[in-house]
This record gives C-alpha cells, structure tokens and sequence, in this order.
C-alpha cells in the first residue's frame, strides 16, 4: 500500500440515506415468527445464530421475549473465518450479560471446533433444564434461529454432515429469505436423538439506526437493492478508510487510498473490463463504466474476504 495515506482527509461521518429504504419485513416473516411461537412447547432448546462480523449491530432482540423465553439459548456467531481472532474474547466480554453460551463457527470447514461444541452443550444445558411437557421424551429438540443470512441454514447441514454422514437437509443461498416456513422436524443426529426445527430469517419490524441498516446490508442479510449497490459500496469505503482498513487498495490496484467512490468504482470497472453501451444526443453509442458492476464486485469482494478480516461492530466493542 501506498505512504501517502492521509486518514484525516477521510469523511468523519457518512451521508445518510433515507430510513425508510431500511425496512423490510415481508409478509413471510410474521409468519414465520407466529409459526416459530407456536412450535415452542415441542422445543427443548434455542440456537441463535447470527454473524460474527456484526456482533453487536441487527440481531434480533426480540427474539428472548417472543421465542426463547425460559428455553436454554446458545447464541452462534457464524462465519468466524472473516473477523480477526482476538476479537473473539472482546465479543464475548461485551455479550457476557446476555448470553452465557456463546460458540463462533466457520461452517464451511467441516473441522470447524465450534461445530463439535454445540451438541454437547445443548444436550448439558437441556438436562439441566425444567423440560415441562417434554421431560419423558428422549430426542432432544432445538430451534434455530436468527436473521436472514447468517448461515443458519449452513449450521443445519453441518451438522447434519458431521453427525450423519449426509448432504444437505435446508436450501443455503447468499440471497436472504431462502428459508420461507418452520420446516418439519431435521434428523440431526442418531446419538443421542437430535432433531432441529430450522425457521425463516426474522428481522425486528424496525431498524434502530441507518448505519446499522447499511452493516446488516453489507452483510447481505438484506437485498442489496433496497440500498442500492453504489450507496452500499461507499459507505463500505467510508467504513474501511475511517477504521485504517486499506487492503482495498492492493486487491484493486488502486495506487493509493482513495474517499471518492466514483473515483474508485471507475477503476475497478477499468480493471475489470465492466463497460455498458449507452446512446448519446446523437443517438450514437458510447461506452461507459459499467459502475453498479464495479459496486456488485467491490461488495462480494468484502463478503468472500478480499479486502481483509474485517468485523464491522469494531467501535461498538470499546
């Protein structure tokens, strides 16, 4: 990366979008939600799962009074692979007097140690619970849940891989709201007996602030076009230049760091050979950056972890 950084020509805040782009709860999620209240009395224990790259910022609060209630609750912080590993104890020092299990997961990695730890601790915490109607029963029931696109789905067939030597039970998508109703129960394990109700994503009805609006995006745990691809792609530049995050300009053979997004969508359009052909006055082709292409690439490019090991709730863990 270039010396000739200068963070203090950087913006200091983010021009804010309308709230109203940020909200989203379609009709399939207060279903879901009715749905999710109905099937709890067959349910010996809850599993929240959310991302790890935004800790802190759009997890459901709701959920401990409309769902969990007195039922054991483990809160799994999935996709642990793109956040930097010291922040794993920060993120449970701050979550300490919420929750009281928490386990981080890489799904994709089969060898992954938090997905060894969840049976063991679900089973401990279910027997050493009042069980209510389900005290004689010896399978052992578990809800998942959490908002859209957290890689619930993911745990499931993890799971599912590890404990029974099978494929996919549940639909796994990058588009949120893949999973549209409370399934009927997943075979998880033969022993001990688990069985897991998988649920829609469930947004609370309101976004507290824009900004955690724009990190659930970033996160694809909301369509994209609800912000807009360029809105989303600069305030991911604002985020990376305000927190001294510079891989970017590496990856995209940028020759320096740069506060301008259209500046740096044109290049990657440029570098990666992203043109429209749009008519002029004259009715004449020309070509032009193909910018909501260079947005759609610079965004997956922070998704897959291209531009670093990033954890977006940073400056909420101080």
């Amino acid at each position: 990366m270039s010396n000739k950084v200068v963070t203090n020509t950087f913006r200091s805040v983010f021009k804010t979008v309308d709230k109203e782009l940020l909200r989203w709860f379609p009709g399939h999620m207060e279903k879901g939600l009715k749905q999710m209240q109905n099937k709890i009395r067959s349910v010996d224990c809850l599993i929240e799962v959310h991302d790890a790259r935004i800790p802190l910022s759009g997890r459901n609060a709701d959920f401990k009074y409309t769902v969990s209630g007195v039922k054991p609750h483990i809160l799994v912080l999935n996709k642990v692979d793109l956040i930097d590993r010291h922040y794993q104890h920060i993120i449970e020092e701050k979550l300490k007097n919420e929750y009281q299990h928490i386990i981080f997961t890489h799904c994709r990695n089969q060898d992954c140690p938090g997905i060894k730890q969840i049976f063991p601790l679900a089973q401990k915490l279910i027997n050493q619970s009042d069980r209510f109607n389900r005290i004689a029963e010896e399978d052992y029931n578990i809800m998942i849940i959490g908002i859209p696109n957290v890689g619930k789905s993911s745990v499931i067939n993890a799971l599912r891989v590890k404990y029974l030597n099978k494929g996919k039970a549940t639909s796994v998508g990058a588009t949120p709201g893949v999973t549209r109703s409370v399934l009927h129960k997943i075979k998880l394990s033969d022993k001990p007996l688990f069985y897991m109700f998988d649920t829609p994503g469930i947004l609370s009805p309101t976004i507290s602030s824009v900004e955690t609006g724009l990190k659930l995006t970033l996160c694809a745990t909301m369509a994209d076009h609800f912000v807009g691809e360029r809105i989303l792609s600069d305030y991911l530049l604002y985020w990376l230049n305000k927190n001294n995050h510079f891989d970017y300009v590496t990856y995209f053979g940028l020759s320096d760091a740069s506060d301008n997004i259209l500046e740096v969508l044109t290049h990657i359009a440029k570098s990666k050979k992203k043109n429209i052909r749009l008519r002029d006055q004259t009715n004449n082709y020309i070509i032009r950056p193909d910018l909501d292409g260079a947005a759609q690439i610079m965004l997956r490019a922070f998704r897959v972890g291209n531009l670093g090991k990033i954890m977006l709730d940073e400056d909420l863990l101080v």
